[in-house]
């Protein structure tokens, strides 16, 4: 009987993919006029063909629209530098994604305060 990892192997890709990318996008190019982009979560298909990489920005003068465009545009380079990163078969394609989830969080937060005012009251 094989012994169970502790993740998924989708998960460690994801992980290990999102490094990488943070890498690639650091040394290769320039988001400066985006803002400060970081790659919050990376979902992979089971079969490691398909890859949906979840983004946030931070101090962007841009739209994320915009931003999300962009990086789908570089989707081709970015699999260029994955490839001698991963070793493995396929190198899987790209779709970015704006996360939202800082922005929800922001709102819950706000709302949890006003709530916490009003019950001081």
């Amino acid at each position: 009987m094989k012994p169970q990892l502790p993740y998924k192997r989708t998960d460690r890709f994801g992980h290990q993919l999102q490094q990488i990318l943070g890498e690639i996008a650091r040394k290769y190019f320039d988001f400066s006029h985006l803002g400060f982009i970081t790659f919050t979560r990376v979902i992979v298909s089971p079969d490691l063909r398909y890859a949906k990489i979840f983004f946030s920005v931070i101090a962007s003068q841009t739209e994320t629209e915009k931003i999300q465009k962009e990086l789908n545009r570089l989707r081709k380079a970015f699999k260029k530098y994955l490839a001698p990163e991963l070793h493995v078969k396929n190198i899987p394609d790209l779709r970015f994604f704006y996360d939202d989830t800082v922005e929800y969080q922001e709102k819950i937060e706000i709302l949890f305060k006003t709530m916490d005012r009003e019950t001081k009251q």
